[in-house]
């Protein structure tokens, strides 16, 4: 072989993009699902950008993202996940929830997925296996239900004599409505009386609690879920005008004014995301990838919150506190 041959043959090797990338062009295209809102989701579509750029995947440079937002309503999710795949996208990242997930699965069984979620993914029916999902579809879980025990924990640490407080909880989302049994034996155990109320809507919010004032629940634990990530300022508004104390599962609703919050750093968890979409774009199978466990968790407090509610955070947790918002 000639060296000028020699050499293109070399070059050409190199710049050779991974196959999931060929089948795209040059520019391989993501399809992003999601159960909720652009506006809401601002900080973790960072966090998701910031994995790509780690997996060497730059938004509009090497690599386009197709949005597709259900804005709370579930029931978009076939037709979203459907425009996708017609799209042909090279793999759906399917974030804010199960719902997604089984969305996109039901949508396609070729294209790769990588969800996001906070149930276990074999119990939800997105893979039959943690080590080895097999299929198409693997992904990141936190597992959220299994923190709403330490939740009841926190919540007695703070408040040792409200014995009865509430749990507010999305129906129709999987994580959310998985999460009272945990709680409600939590509670027991402590000798608590936990009030289980439903909301779906904002108006429902609204209702919650003029439900638990009239119950007289003295604290609120709101259960994880994407609904009430987007609805997170109106609940703050909310435990702030009826001086409610209040724990989420999300790091967000303390930033935005309420009290104190305990769970996954859902941050991480969507940056761990696009660093698998990365990794099936440069060629992995996704049934290879094993499900992707997070276990970073955060305890944050909201001091200025707390002030506003009179209250005394004990120094007990400050100590164990991995952000305090002053």
């Amino acid at each position: 072989m000639r060296r000028r041959e020699f050499i293109k043959l070399i070059v050409g090797m190199t710049v050779t993009p991974p196959l999931a990338v060929l089948a795209q062009g040059s520019m391989p295209v993501i399809g992003l699902l999601s159960s909720q809102s652009s506006s809401g989701y601002a900080p973790l579509m960072a966090a998701f950008r910031e994995g790509l750029r780690e997996a060497g995947f730059v938004e509009g440079q090497n690599v386009t993202i197709e949005y597709r937002w259900a804005e709370g309503q579930t029931d978009r999710l076939p037709g979203l996940a459907a425009d996708l795949v017609h799209r042909r996208v090279a793999v759906i990242a399917a974030t804010g929830g199960v719902a997604s997930g089984l969305a996109a699965k039901a949508a396609t069984t070729s294209i790769p997925i990588v969800v996001s979620a906070g149930l276990d993914p074999v119990e939800a029916g997105l893979v039959s296996s943690l080590n080895r999902p097999g299929g198409n579809v693997t992904g990141i879980s936190w597992f959220t239900t299994e923190l709403a025990a330490k939740r009841v924990a926190l919540l007695h640490e703070l408040l040792p004599d409200a014995t009865d407080v509430a749990l507010l909880v999305e129906p129709s989302t999987p994580e959310s409505a998985a999460q009272p049994r945990l709680a409600q034996e939590a509670a027991r155990q402590l000798g608590h009386r936990l009030f289980v109320l439903n909301a779906s809507t904002p108006g429902e919010i609204d209702a919650a609690f003029a439900a638990l004032l009239a119950q007289g629940a003295r604290a609120l634990i709101i259960a994880s879920g994407p609904f009430f990530v987007n609805r997170r300022r109106q609940i703050a508004t909310l435990a702030a005008r009826h001086a409610i104390p209040c724990i989420y599962g999300e790091r967000y609703a303390v930033a935005d004014g309420g009290l104190m919050s305990y769970g996954n750093n859902l941050t991480d968890a969507y940056r761990r995301n696009a660093i698998y979409v990365g990794r099936i774009l440069r060629g992995d199978r996704p049934g290879d990838l094993p499900i992707d466990r997070s276990t970073k968790f955060e305890l944050v407090i909201n001091l200025k919150t707390a002030k506003t509610l009179g209250l005394d955070i004990p120094a007990t947790l400050l100590a164990r506190a991995d952000e305090v918002i002053e």
